[in-house]
C-alpha cells in the first residue's frame, strides 16, 4: 500500500500545477547527453506527450552537436570552432542541415510517436519560421589592441520568428518538434545556435516557460552549490563577477533575453536527469535545476 499511497501523493501533488499550466506553452531546448541515451530519449518523449496530455503545448527545439562532429568525422571534413560556435562554409552547412533537418529531427519524431504522441519535425526553413541573419563576431588582439572581424561562414542567428506554424499547430493534437536551420532574406542556410533558436521562439510565442536541458545540474553559486532559483539582477550579477563562466554564460544571456522578451520564466535543468522536466514542472522539489526570473524566484 505504501507504494500506492506514494503514487496517490504525487498525483495530489502535481495537480495544482496540471491547473496552473493548463493552455501555457513551454519551449524546451532538448540536447546533450540526454539525445545520446536511449533510456534518457525515451524519458524526455513521454514527459513531452505528459505535457501535451495535460493541455499544455510543448515545443521543442533540438541540438545535435555530438552528431553532426561524427558525421563530419565520417566525410572528413574538418571543424573549426571560434567562441563555441562551429564555423560553417558552404560544404559544412549542407551536412549540419542533413543531419539537424533529417536524422535526428526524425528520431525525436519517431520516440515521440512511439509512446502515443503525435509530433511534426520541421526545420526553421519551413514556412519562414526562423528568419536568420548572418553572425557577426570581433575579436581584439592582445598584442596590438586591433580588434578584427570574425569569419564564421553561415552561422546565423534569428531575427524574425514567424510564429504562423506554430500558432496553427497549438491548436490541434500535434507537438512541434524543430531543427535550428534557418533562412536568410536570400534564401542563403544558416546554421543555429540550438539554445539561440529556442530563446527567440519562447520570446515570440510569449511562451510561460522556456526549458533548457543541459549536461550540467543547473547555475552554480561561488562554492560550486546548486542556485535553485534566481532572479534576472542576481544571474547578471553572477556573470559580471566571474562566477558564472564558460558555456552558461551564454545560456543564462539567453535566458535573460526570453525573460525580457516577456517569457514567464526560465529553467536550466539537466538532462541527465531522468524525467526531469516532470520533476521540474510538476513537483514543489526545489533542487531539480536553476529557475530564472525577472523578479525575486517563486514557487
Amino acid at each position: 500500500m505504501t507504494l500506492h499511497h506514494t503514487r496517490a501523493d504525487m498525483l495530489i501533488e502535481a495537480l495544482p500545477y496540471m491547473r496552473r499550466f493548463a493552455g501555457s506553452t513551454f519551449v524546451v531546448k532538448y540536447g546533450g547527453h540526454a539525445m545520446g541515451s536511449e533510456d534518457l530519449a525515451k524519458d524526455f518523449a513521454r514527459d513531452i506527450v505528459l505535457l501535451k496530455q495535460v493541455g499544455i503545448n510543448p515545443v521543442v527545439v533540438h541540438g545535435g552537436g555530438p552528431q553532426i562532429k561524427a558525421m563530419l568525422d565520417r566525410l572528413a571534413i574538418k571543424s573549426e570552432f571560434v567562441d563555441g560556435l562551429r564555423v560553417t562554409d558552404a560544404a559544412t552547412v549542407e551536412i549540419v542541415e542533413m543531419v539537424l533537418a533529417g536524422s535526428i529531427n526524425k528520431q525525436i519524431v519517431t520516440a515521440i510517436q512511439a509512446v502515443g504522441g503525435q509530433a511534426v519535425g520541421l526545420s526553421g526553413k519551413d514556412a519562414g519560421l526562423i528568419e536568420a541573419m548572418r553572425v557577426s563576431r570581433t575579436k581584439r588582439d592582445e598584442g596590438s589592441n586591433i580588434e578584427r572581424v570574425l569569419d564564421l561562414g553561415f552561422v546565423g542567428e534569428p531575427s524574425r520568428i514567424n510564429t504562423q506554424v506554430l500558432d496553427v499547430l497549438r491548436g490541434s493534437e500535434l507537438i512541434p518538434v524543430i531543427a535550428p536551420i534557418g533562412a536568410g532574406e536570400d534564401g542563403q542556410t544558416y546554421n543555429i545556435n540550438a539554445d539561440t533558436a529556442a530563446g527567440a521562439i519562447a520570446a515570440a510565442l510569449c511562451a510561460h516557460k522556456l526549458i533548457m536541458l543541459t549536461d550540467v545540474v543547473g547555475v552554480l553559486d561561488q562554492d560550486r552549490q546548486l542556485i535553485s532559483s534566481l532572479s534576472a539582477s542576481h544571474a547578471r550579477r553572477l556573470i559580471a563577477s566571474g562566477v558564472v563562466k564558460g558555456g552558461m554564460i551564454p545560456k543564462l544571456e539567453t535566458c535573460l533575453a526570453a525573460l525580457d522578451a516577456g517569457v514567464g520564466a526560465a529553467h536550466i535543468l539537466d538532462g541527465r536527469q531522468p524525467h526531469v522536466v516532470l520533476l521540474e514542472t510538476f513537483s514543489d522539489d526545489a533542487g531539480v535545476g536553476t529557475k530564472i526570473c525577472r523578479e525575486p524566484a517563486a514557487a
